[in-house]
Formats: C-alpha cells, sequence, structure tokens
C-alpha cells in the first residue's frame, strides 16, 4: 500500500519538498559565509550539480520515447539499474552545499534515503513483472543503485525521438535553476532586501 501511493504521488511529493527545501533556504543561512569552508561547499556543490545535469540528460536520451514495454540495458543503464535517480541523487546533494551548508545537505540525503528506496522497488516489480527472466538477469548482473564502471557498453548507434526527448530537457535542468534561485537569495541578502531568520552550520 506504502509503495503504491509513493509510486501514484511521486512527483507530488517531490515537488512539495523542492517547496520546502526551497523555503527553508530563503529563510536561513550558512555560518560559513566568511572564509574558505563556504566557498568551498558552494565549488563542491556546483560540481556535483553538473555532474548531475549532464548525467539526467545522458539517461534521459536513453529513456525519452521508451516505455516500460522495453527493457534499457545499455549507456547509463549498463552502469546501473537506477542511474537517473543516482544523478539525481549527486544533483540533490549539490543543491544542499551550494547552500554552502551541511545541515540543508544532510536533510536532502535523510529524505532522499527515505523516499527512493520505496519508489525504486515499486518500479523494480513493475519492470519484473513485464520482463521477467530478462529483467531478473540483467539484476543479477547490473547493481540498483551506486554505478560499476567496469559493466560499461554503448551501443554504436541509437535511435532517440526528439520532441520526447525536448519534453524532458526542463526537468533535467531544474538543479541548474536552483543554483541560480541560491545566487539570486544571496544577492537579495547583501543588498538588504532579504532578512535572515536564522543560521545553520
Amino acid at each position: 500500500m506504502a509503495r503504491s501511493f509513493v509510486r501514484k504521488q511521486r512527483i507530488l511529493l517531490s515537488r512539495f519538498f523542492a517547496v520546502a527545501i526551497i523555503v527553508l533556504i530563503i529563510i536561513s543561512k550558512s555560518r560559513w559565509e566568511n572564509g574558505l569552508v563556504g566557498p568551498f561547499l558552494f565549488m563542491m556543490g556546483a560540481i556535483l550539480i553538473g555532474v548531475a545535469t549532464v548525467g539526467r540528460l545522458w539517461c534521459s536520451l536513453y529513456i525519452s520515447g521508451y516505455k516500460s514495454g522495453t527493457l534499457i540495458t545499455t549507456g547509463p543503464y549498463s552502469l546501473c539499474r537506477n542511474p537517473l535517480y543516482f544523478f539525481s541523487f549527486l544533483g540533490a546533494i549539490g543543491i544542499g552545499l551550494a547552500t554552502e551548508t551541511l545541515t540543508i545537505t544532510a536533510c536532502i540525503v535523510l529524505a532522499f534515503a527515505f523516499y527512493y528506496p520505496m519508489v525504486i522497488k515499486s518500479e523494480q516489480k513493475k519492470l519484473a513483472d513485464i520482463h521477467k527472466e530478462t529483467f531478473s538477469d540483467y539484476c543479477k548482473t547490473i547493481p540498483a543503485f551506486f554505478p560499476s564502471l567496469k559493466l560499461f557498453t554503448e551501443p554504436e548507434d541509437y535511435t532517440v525521438k526528439p520532441k520526447i526527448f525536448r519534453k524532458t530537457l526542463f526537468e533535467v535542468l531544474w538543479f541548474v535553476w536552483m543554483l541560480g534561485i541560491i545566487e539570486l537569495k544571496e544577492a537579495f541578502e547583501q543588498a538588504g532586501m532579504l532578512p535572515t531568520y536564522f543560521k545553520m552550520f
């Protein structure tokens, strides 16, 4: 029951959590804004966001136009069974670090660890019902979440549906938009136009 609910409400829950994080970012401030720690955390966050954006584009390229009826096992899906979620995880951590706080980063990691395993298990059950032994064999060789670079394979040619791929671009780029929101928020703070209610490590 819980898995079914999470699967059906995935987008709504994700958006609710994203709004909550944005509000927390707006009303808070890093205690490490002065010194080297804050800029270092921001730099690491920006790097992870860059990797996540490219990674999600890569995944979207492979799955755009292909439904659950087609089991994708090459490209990013030869590294792990859930590369889209893995890159989303990196991007979420990147957003947390870009706020120059470890508190927001920890909140994001905990929320991800609580929520996404249920989504992954639910989707895997659906794929197992559709693809039977083919999916079972795939699971035996490919890790569920953390990629294994030694397993990487890719085809010489791959058919992509441009219209469907183009629609996914806005979903992929929200990490970059979040980075912009964080920078804009800091600009408003420096201009004295945005109050800070509390500071976090």
